[in-house]
Formats: C-alpha cells, structure tokens, sequence
C-alpha cells in the first residue's frame, strides 16, 4: 500500500493489489474520517493502523463514494464509526452486496472475513456537511460511474476525493455516459488543486484541465465510434475495432486493466443505444385492453 500526505491533516492511499484503488483519511485533534476502504483486508487493516498508531487517532466515520467492493467491503474493519453515504449506495449494498461477497468468498479466502456493513446514514439530494477539526468536508452527488455516486471536497484545501466519478479511464458500465460527461464538467470547474480519483494517482491542479478535457473526449470518442459501428454491415465487428488508442487512452492505465474495461465500456454503450433506438421505435401511447 502506498500513502502520502496531500495537505495539512489530508491523506491518500492506494492499493499496490488490485487496480490502484484508492482511500482517503482526514484526521482531527480527537478522531479521523476515512474516504473509502480498501480492496483487500490486508490493506485496509493496514490503513488503519497507520492512522491509529501513526496518526495517534481512531477512525470515527466511514464515507462511501460508492456501492462497489472495492471501496466499500472494508467497512467492517472499523467498528462502532458511523457510515455515512448516498441513500442508493446503502440500497444498491443491500440488494447486491451480500450474493457478491459470497461469490468472492469462493474465490478468494481473504474475504471470508468481511462483513457486509451498509451505511448508518445517508442521504439523497442536496449536500451534507462534516467538521473535522479545521476541516470542513462537503460531500455531494457525482452520478455516471454509478447512480449513488458522491464525491467528497475538503472545502478550505479544494482537494476532491471524487471516488470513481474521475478515473484515468472513465468506466460506465454501471452508470450513465451522459451524467458522468456532467459530473466531469462539473469537477473541471470547481476550482480544484487536487483531485484523488477512485483509481490511480493524485491529479495535481496544472494537471486537472487536461484531464477533465481528455477524460470528455473519451466519452464523445466511444460514443461516436458506437454509433458509427452500428450503422455498419456488421455491427458486432466493428465494436471490436474501437482501440482505446483511438479513443485517446493508453492500454496501462489501472495496472493494465484498461483495455478490457474500454471493452466492457463499449459493449455496454452498443447495448444501451440499442435500446433507445427500440424505444423510440416503440409507439407512444400504443396500450391495450387485453
């Protein structure tokens, strides 16, 4: 696990196992808040110990950015702190959670010791606001990625913890194209000097335009490319000729996992087009009495 400090009483950790998924502590004169946990136990236990031993102060709340895995099944490892999180992300927990823990179980031993732990408070629209000591951390919406997304702005440093609503490679296949391009534009003008992204390394401010501008074209290039290829003879192999090179992305990203999510990604639009195209085909209206 790597970390580092990001500012005064801010700290980032990325997982070296899986996908360079990443967590966030700020810390108060008595107790700390932690911005999602780990991929594996091994690392999230590690986090904690470093807070607790390192940093001299126990973990009071737990913020999910979003229902997945890999920010979330470490919940367990801090007992008796609060969660907090988007009211989707405690249902999107409590319908799935449990059936893919049992699947990963198999998989993998590690995971036999996590316990599912949904959020103890949510909420839905708007903003909801924490102090941590001189901090004052504002966590709101951020949708594409996934419905109940929410990022976290440390308001006096502007540094984000955008969980997976800013990656190195944008990933929709459990969200919306449309809301995460507005979720991106949205972050692009806050103002930021960092963004710690879901995966990957801290985005510094000199950096940040680029990566909003590079991240949009990504999305209208995969689009673009979709819509191209369904108007093709065959459809289904001109998908495959979309290269994430093309689109403006590099195959290494996430530890080498990009290629095949770009994949997933377009195979998940070409499936979504599709069924708008069916719908709009559909007559308005058309009902009956049968």
């Amino acid at each position: 696990m790597q970390r580092e400090r990001v500012s005064e009483n801010v700290y980032w950790f990325q997982s070296e196992v899986y996908a360079q998924v990443t967590a966030g502590a700020i810390t108060g004169p008595n107790w700390a808040v932690i911005i999602d946990t780990l991929a594996l136990p091994e690392e999230t236990l590690a986090m904690r110990s470093y807070i607790e031993e390192q940093l001299g102060v126990p973990v009071r709340y737990v913020i999910n950015t979003h229902y997945h895995a890999d920010h979330t099944w470490g919940n367990c490892f801090f007992p008796g702190a609060t969660i907090l999180a988007h009211s989707l992300c405690r249902q999107a927990m409590l319908e799935k959670g449990q059936t893919a823990l049992e699947a990963a179980r198999r998989q993998n031993p590690a995971f036999k010791q996590v316990k599912l732990l949904p959020p103890h408070l949510t909420f839905s629209d708007g903003s909801l606001s924490l102090r941590v000591g001189k901090k004052n951390l504002i966590l709101f919406p951020t949708p594409g990625h996934s419905r109940d997304g929410i990022s976290v702005l440390i308001e006096e440093d502007r540094v984000l913890f955008a969980g997976d609503a800013f990656l190195p490679l944008p990933y929709v296949v459990d969200g919306n194209l449309d809301q995460l391009s507005n979720t991106i534009k949205k972050i692009g003008k806050m103002g930021l000097e960092n963004i710690i992204q879901g995966h990957g390394d801290i985005i510094l401010r000199g950096e940040i335009d680029d990566a909003v501008r590079e991240n949009l074209e990504y999305l209208a290039c995969v689009r673009k490319m979709v819509k191209a290829a369904m108007r093709r003879k065959n459809p289904i192999e001109a998908l495959e000729e979309i290269d994430i090179v093309d689109c403006g992305k590099n195959r290494v990203y996430l530890g080498g996992l990009a290629n095949d999510l770009h994949r997933r990604n377009v195979r998940h639009l070409y499936r979504s087009l599709l069924q708008e195209e069916a719908q709009l085909a559909s007559p308005v209206g058309d009902q009956s009495d049968d």
